[in-house]
């Protein structure tokens, strides 16, 4: 019972590292706005199932949106379970990230947690020019502590940056190079982490969403209290310029999770990959 209450903990943090939408082949560029894959009002929702002795429970859903910021985008990130699902367990997450239009690097991280009687609060400060990020972590605002963690690393991002930020992949490089890496932070560890190209999926039927044409990747994950050992998480990328996942599944220590696609709003480009 104890690693179930454990991983529900981590619910809504697996999500958001399960949808990590694509990959970068190359390190600390400058992007032109125009050419990103998404823009400001960009909104995707998923919807996520937890499955335990082969039942499939629809537990929730984790909505991504684009703010404009002027030089920056604001990220935010909302995880909520269902009224159905809360007699069990309820969730209401907040993630934040502004990150610099020009290079995609974050400056300010905030992760809310708020999950049945558990309480989680981090706010990172990136200083560019110190090589160091500043982070305040506690169960609450009130209550965190400062700890300054050094960086030498080109590029490093959050939860919610690194997301966005490998969206930017150039699919014939990932398909060739088969497996790129990246670094994040996250409750001030750094990990660095990789995802590997697998196939290209000519039509995936993803639940209330419809058929797709995908490219289908494995991620790392981080064998600990959340997942086992050589554990693997498989992404369906959706195969046109938006570049975002339509579909993730990954065991976890106690049954597993999938998330689909639900619904998307102003989309920058027209969804091709929708078939």
């Amino acid at each position: 019972m104890r690693k179930l209450v454990t991983i529900k903990k981590y619910v809504v943090g697996i999500v958001m590292i399960m949808l990590l939408g694509g990959l970068c082949m190359s390190f600390g560029q400058k992007f032109d706005p125009a050419m990103l894959p998404f823009q400001a009002k960009e909104k995707l929702i998923y919807k996520i199932y937890y499955n335990l002795n082969f039942v499939w429970i629809p537990a929730g859903e984790v909505v991504f949106e684009v703010k404009d910021e002027g030089d920056l985008y604001h990220l935010e990130v909302t995880g909520r379970t269902y009224p159905s699902y809360e007699w069990f367990y309820k969730v209401r997450d907040k993630y934040h990230s502004y990150i610099d239009k020009k290079t995609l690097l974050p400056k300010l991280y905030i992760r809310d947690v708020h999950q049945g009687g558990y309480r989680h609060y981090e706010k990172v400060v990136f200083d560019y020019q110190n090589k160091v990020m500043r982070s305040y972590l506690g169960k609450t605002m009130a209550t965190t502590t400062l700890k300054e963690i050094p960086f030498t690393e080109t590029n490093l991002y959050d939860l919610v940056s690194v997301m966005y930020f490998l969206r930017t992949i150039d699919m014939n490089e990932f398909r060739n190079s088969k497996r790129v890496k990246f670094n994040m932070i996250l409750d001030n560890e750094k990990y660095n982490l990789a995802i590997q190209f697998l196939e290209d999926v000519q039509k995936l039927s993803v639940k209330d969403s419809g058929n797709f044409r995908a490219v289908s990747c494995k991620a790392e994950v981080v064998a600990g209290k959340v997942f086992e050992e050589d554990a693997e998480m498989k992404i369906f990328i959706g195969d046109d310029e938006n570049k975002y996942p339509v579909m993730i599944e990954t065991p976890i220590a106690v049954g597993s999770i999938k998330a689909v696609l639900k619904g998307v709003e102003w989309p920058k480009f027209r969804q091709h990959s929708k078939l």
